[in-house]
């Protein structure tokens, strides 16, 4: 990847912090049967129509060494009888469940019950390319000072919400952080503890926390995230209520 295509934020860089929150997460004193190169953290509520979709778009990777864990945050469809049929066929799938706390919190537990020494996101109703993981691997592996990275969004339609540092004033999608897309070193989202509980903009206030302790980086390319919006997705709503001034 050229230099141009990502922006690098380069604050203290605490390799002590990361051996700890390291050692201190990683379960390693415990058995398991297996031990994943990346968890990718699924959260979800009541999307069991796109799950498929988004489900097969991770199994279709061209790096095979991951786990999915799913987290569903109190849906009442049909989503862990899509998720099992899944988990029959693919010993590493997860599933969890409990009742509806909002996605900080169930990306929290998700991280939480992950194994991964990279952690990553996907919104239910979204998509990998088949080389996005590999993608995200190679720039870490060439970039190893960098902890976390943010971007390669793959989006047709523009629209705008509020800005989290500056509330009253509109920016586009393509400009915001995108939290799904976040891909970094497990220590990092132990070290920082995790996601606040807030309802909105939960993805720029984590990344402002992350920049001001580890070294992170924006990428433009290549673009292997598949960025959509179902009915009742969190930017959707917010765009209606921009536009309707509600």
């Amino acid at each position: 990847m050229a230099e141009k295509d990502f922006h690098i934020s380069e604050k203290y860089n605490f390799r002590h912090a990361l051996d700890h929150a390291k050692n201190t997460t990683s379960m390693h004193t415990l058995s398991f049967d297996y031990n994943p190169l990346v968890s990718i953290l699924l959260c979800t509520y009541n999307r069991a129509r796109y799950l498929p979709d988004c489900i097969e778009s991770v199994i279709n990777q061209t790096n095979q060494d991951w786990e999915l864990v799913i987290m569903d945050d109190g849906s009442t469809d049909d989503t862990f009888q899509v998720v099992d049929a899944y988990m029959q066929k693919h010993p590493n799938i997860r599933y969890l469940k409990h009742q509806n706390k909002k996605v900080a919190c169930a990306r929290n537990l998700a991280m939480m019950a992950s194994f991964g020494s990279y952690i990553t996101f996907l919104d239910s109703d979204d998509r990998y390319k088949p080389d996005h993981i590999q993608s995200r691997l190679d720039f870490m592996l060439a970039h190893p000072d960098i902890d976390l990275i943010e971007g390669g969004i793959d989006i047709e339609a523009d629209y705008f919400l509020s800005d989290y540092y500056h509330p009253d004033q509109l920016i586009s999608i393509r400009d915001c952080i995108a939290g799904a897309t976040f891909f970094g070193k497990r220590a990092v989202f132990f070290t920082i503890g995790g996601y606040k509980l807030i309802d909105y903009a939960e993805d720029a206030e984590f990344w402002a926390r992350a920049e001001k302790v580890f070294t992170v980086a924006k990428i433009a390319e290549p673009k292997t995230y598949i960025y959509s919006r179902a009915e009742d997705s969190i930017t959707r709503l917010e765009t209606a209520r921009l536009m309707h001034g509600v």
